[in-house]
């Protein structure tokens, strides 16, 4: 089987269920920035300074990939396609882990700016892509019904990769850089 269709050429794709639609379609949108923060958080998983928290990551790529499915759902198939569902316990479970987190951390007392290490970096680039992510889903949501599971699920997610920029950067021994007005 080739990985090229052609089908795309045209600028249109189809989602789960067959139905064409642009490739600037606000579900295509959201899909392609969950798929990019999937790719971002595998190379955070790779990082050597990140092996404790690795598995962790891995499991939110799997809960990406899911919501991802999820988004490139056309509507009214819901009932036709079983995919797997993200969940409230998926929510607590990033909120149980930023609160671990936290506490090995200093208080934060300033607004931090993204950098410092370029480990650390990629993590905060993470982080934007996972709020962009997260915007896109709420313009899908204000159209079409979007689970807000989904929402609250990247809203925390975000808040974890910012949890662990800092981690990072205590681990890396370097220093976080403080907005100076």
């Amino acid at each position: 089987m080739k990985i090229y269709t052609k089908t795309g050429d045209k600028g249109f794709t189809s989602l789960i269920g067959g139905k064409k639609v642009s490739k600037g379609h606000l579900r295509i949108e959201a899909y392609g920035s969950v798929d990019e923060l999937n790719s971002y958080i595998g190379l955070l998983a790779a990082y050597t300074i990140n092996e404790p928290y690795s598995e962790f990551l891995t499991k939110q790529q799997h809960k990406l990939f899911n919501i991802g499915s999820i988004l490139a759902l056309e509507e009214d198939t819901e009932s036709k396609i079983s995919l797997p569902e993200i969940q409230e316990q998926d929510v607590l479970i990033i909120e149980s882990e930023i609160d671990k987190l936290t506490e090995l951390l200093p208080p934060l007392k300033n607004f931090i700016l993204p950098g410092g290490h370029r480990e650390v970096a990629f993590c905060h680039i993470a982080r934007c892509v996972c709020r962009r992510a997260e915007r896109e889903v709420v313009r899908l949501n204000e159209n079409v019904h979007i689970d807000e599971i989904i929402i609250h699920y990247l809203n925390r997610l975000s808040d974890y990769l910012f949890v662990l920029a800092r981690i990072m950067t205590v681990n890396l021994g370097s220093n976080e850089i403080i907005w100076v007005k």
